[in-house]
């Protein structure tokens, strides 16, 4: 396999014999490997795909893989149930390539056909303690400018936010019924009706169009587990490029703001206040001024602000955009996870936040 080449196999992985189906793919990919040291280790925290690293070696004395082994983990990854509905794979792989061309993501080793195998950037993720420190968050607002800088997929020459198209396809293939009867009962109990949601879309979305926020290649899910931190080379990269599209720069940033508040015990107390945010999106705008080649001192103090009201009407999108998300995952995934109490937590906070932040005006 020459660099830069990505094998493509025509097999799908069971999910309930993924370490066979993960030796498979890695005959084509690491050959050299012997089958008797290859190492495995499930990652159970994603909610969309099953994923397992692959290494070969031994582990470290606190049973950790050493680090020598993760400089050349192999990630195989099994697509989740259904996600096809809400995921354009051709367009992962694009982004994927693109993203790793520009040393912004590991290399894509082997496509398979319900999954893929991919390199792994060593580091830690980040939790709800390490992502307020404000070294990290420079960092991670630095990484973001980059992303931001690469030119994407486009379909129609000239870069359109693609968030209210995407938005929509979600909501339209929302369920209207759950077999599973108590998912039923739950799900007519604290879930708005599709009429509901289709007018807070389209209100929601004429309020983002209206603002003229700069649109850029945006990843759309920076969680706190998709930001990895190396303490060793001081730098932030970010992982998991599905949901990536041509988006509001302001979407980007107040969905990761959103990600505060955890995945496994969600706390919205934990949301950046206007005082913590204040820095970091000077600094983003700072960093994006360099990147262009001008000075720092550019940015001004109404810039700053600007940017803070369209991130924060932009994070009631957030909430809008995963809340739809987690009802489709609801009904297709196979995941233990309560998805549509997931969606009630969204599209609770979205209504609670679109009271505070859409009255909001850019300054004149």
């Amino acid at each position: 396999m020459g660099p830069g080449s990505t094998i493509h196999l025509d097999l799908c992985i069971s999910e309930t014999d993924f370490q066979n189906g993960a030796r498979e793919i890695l005959k084509h990919v690491r050959p050299t490997w012997k089958a008797d040291d290859i190492q495995f280790k499930v990652f159970t925290d994603g909610i969309t795909n099953k994923l397992m690293g692959c290494h070969v070696n031994g582990t470290n004395a606190s049973g950790g893989v050493s680090k020598e082994d993760k400089e050349d983990m192999v990630l195989v990854r099994v697509n989740g149930q259904g996600t096809d509905i809400i995921i354009n794979r051709k367009e992962e792989q694009e982004t994927f390539r693109l993203l790793s061309e520009a040393g912004l993501a590991p290399p894509v080793y082997c496509v398979f056909g319900n999954g893929m195998a991919y390199g792994f950037f060593p580091g830690v993720p980040l939790d709800e303690r390490t992502v307020r420190e404000p070294k990290i968050q420079r960092l991670i607002a630095e990484e973001m400018v980059k992303l931001h800088r690469v030119p994407g997929p486009c379909k129609d020459g000239r870069p359109q936010s693609e968030l209210r198209a995407r938005t929509q396809s979600f909501l339209d293939a929302v369920p209207t019924r759950f077999e599973d009867e108590a998912k039923q009962k739950l799900f007519v109990s604290i879930i708005p009706n599709k009429s509901q949601l289709q007018q807070e879309l389209d209100s929601l979305m004429d309020e983002l169009d209206s603002l003229g926020m700069a649109i850029v290649f945006s990843h759309n899910d920076l969680l706190l587990k998709n930001i990895i931190y190396n303490n060793n080379q001081g730098t932030i990269r970010f992982i998991d490029y599905e949901y990536a599209f041509y988006n509001y720069e302001a979407f980007d940033i107040g969905d990761h703001f959103a990600e505060y508040a955890g995945m496994d015990e969600v706390d919205y107390n934990l949301y950046p206040s206007k005082e913590e945010q204040l820095p970091w999106l000077q600094h983003y705008l700072q960093s994006k001024a360099e990147s262009d080649g001008k000075s720092r001192d550019t940015v001004t103090a109404k810039d700053v602000e600007c940017l803070y009201i369209q991130v924060n009407k932009c994070v009631c999108a957030a909430h809008f955009y995963w809340g739809l998300w987690a009802l489709i995952q609801a009904f297709h995934s196979s995941i233990d996870f309560d998805y549509i109490g997931y969606s009630n937590i969204r599209l609770t906070e979205y209504f609670r936040r679109k009271k505070e932040f859409l009255p909001l005006k850019l300054p004149v």
